[in-house]
């Protein structure tokens, strides 16, 4: 589903560069619960960037389900970021401004979907998460867990294939990550989506069939 051929990603710094990933060669497929772990500054976070398509490498090729992202035009790599990829942050990276339910559907109104069916599958999602309740407050007057519950929904509310999760309980106290991580194998194993999460804890890594270390930009064997 997901393939990497020798990605390297480098920035500029004065009068030479610096380089964060080096010929990263990686397969990963359609169902997989993958952590990729790693000392800090390993380039975790970037390759997980890449992957979601906020960031491009310098080097190589990313192809993601049989295409090959360099050759996809503005619009085609748009409707595969916002529709086959959902995302989750350790900050929660909620609007303010939105109640819950405003803050789910924002993702099926950039798919320009109908209000109907973005009524209905908010509903659903507000029912299977558990937070009916919440739905008409606003990110200030939720805990750190419930939050993150919100930025779940609305990572999975438009049906992604992929779900990419970057340090998602770095931000929680020891039993709402425990939830946490079980919503997340929930959607692996009964919703099929494939996850791929950057973390530190090895707790949160056993969660998942595979483990990527990272050390200095390069994946360990």
């Amino acid at each position: 589903m997901i393939q990497l051929k020798h990605i390297s990603k480098s920035y500029p710094a004065g009068f030479g560069k610096v380089n964060i990933l080096h010929d990263i060669d990686l397969v990963i497929h359609d169902g997989e619960f993958v952590s990729i772990m790693g000392p800090s500054g390993s380039g975790k976070s970037t390759l997980l960037h890449i992957i979601g398509l906020l960031e491009e490498p310098t080097d190589g090729q990313y192809i993601f389900d049989g295409e090959l992202v360099s050759k996809l035009n503005e619009k085609k790599r748009t409707q595969l970021h916002r529709g086959q990829i959902g995302f989750v942050f350790q900050a929660y990276h909620l609007i303010d401004e939105l109640t819950v339910y405003e803050n789910i559907e924002t993702p099926l109104l950039y798919k320009k979907m109908g209000a109907s069916e973005r009524k209905s599958k908010v509903a659903d999602i507000l029912d299977r998460f558990n937070i009916v309740a919440k739905k008409d407050l606003f990110p200030a007057q939720l805990s750190g867990g419930q939050q993150q519950l919100v930025g779940i929904a609305r990572a999975v509310v438009a049906q992604p294939q992929v779900l990419l999760a970057d340090e998602p309980t770095g931000n929680l106290h020891s039993e709402q990550a425990r939830q946490i991580m079980e919503l997340f194998r929930t959607l692996n194993e009964q919703d099929k989506i494939t996850i791929i999460q950057v973390t530190h804890s090895e707790e949160n890594a056993s969660y998942g069939q595979r483990v990527i270390r990272l050390q200095d930009g390069k994946v360990l064997a």
